[in-house]
């Protein structure tokens, strides 16, 4: 794929994944492994309250073709199909989860020096067609997302946004639920590494005027640790402390708690990932 403006999706994401990844609030012990012929091998649990669930998978890449399938415990099949360069510059990724057939979906990534565009349709009987495009470059995007609801011709959703992008740091404004919220972000990274950093996030709906800024940041203490702390001017308070205990393997905790109701019992998180 050329190195460009990136997709519409990548807009905002540095700061948005700081702000939400590795937060949990449930326990969770995943197990992985590949082969050299290209086969991975994953399994996983997860126990949120007091219901548990777990999925198995396999993923198998050979030359320009993935396939992803998994099976989870309610008896689901999720099967992904990616190919990447059918047409130089482009990805294909054909997804299908059984027994719902009506969850079919087909998407085409198209990646120029100056411009991307994704297309993504709904395998079903009243289908609906999502369609985004970025242009610029690498350190500047403006991109557009819209979807159309084919039944009823109506659009079911319509973003816009641009990003600005440094090597050491990003900035984003997008606007989307059809014009209804606007967030700003801006993510600045602390070392060359991209471990350490800080963001500010303020998001406002425009239809409640209700305004929600977050502050957050990542430390790494050393190779092996990094902690990770955000707040909200709600009063929510959340930590995440992750280490890796051998190479390749995490054990990541996590707590949130809102700050003006201490009485509460605050939420707790903990995952386990071994990749032998």
């Amino acid at each position: 794929m050329n190195s460009g403006p990136g997709l519409f999706s990548d807009i905002g994401k540095k700061a948005k994944d700081l702000l939400t990844r590795d937060y949990i609030s449930d326990q969770k012990f995943s197990l992985s492994t590949s082969t050299a012929n290209g086969l991975a091998l994953t399994s996983s649990a997860t126990k949120k309250g007091g219901l548990s669930s777990g999925d198995v998978g396999a993923v198998y890449k050979y030359k320009n073709t993935l396939v992803d399938v998994k099976l989870d415990t309610d008896s689901n099949i999720a099967t992904t199909f990616t190919v990447t360069d059918i047409v130089p510059s482009t990805k294909t990724i054909a997804s299908i989860k059984f027994p719902d057939l009506k969850s079919g979906k087909l998407e085409v990534q198209y990646s120029h020096y100056h411009a991307s565009l994704t297309s993504a349709v709904a395998l079903s009987q009243t289908p609906t067609v999502d369609v985004s495009a970025t242009i610029g470059t690498p350190t500047f995007v403006i991109g557009a997302e819209a979807g159309y609801e084919t039944s009823s011709g109506n659009l079911t959703k319509y973003t816009a946004g641009i990003s600005v992008n440094k090597p050491d740091s990003s900035a984003s404004i997008v606007l989307g639920d059809k014009g209804d919220t606007i967030r700003a972000s801006y993510i600045h990274h602390l070392d060359a590494s991209k471990k350490s950093g800080v963001v500010g996030e303020i998001t406002r709906r425009f239809s409640t005027n209700e305004n929600t800024f977050t502050v957050g940041g990542s430390y790494a203490v050393d190779s092996l640790t990094m902690v990770k702390a955000k707040l909200n001017n709600h009063g929510k308070l959340a930590a995440v402390l992750q280490h890796e205990i051998i190479p390749k393997s995490l054990v990541t905790m996590s707590s949130e708690f809102d700050t003006r109701t201490l009485d509460r019992t605050p939420k707790f998180g903990l995952a386990l990932a071994l990749k032998p």
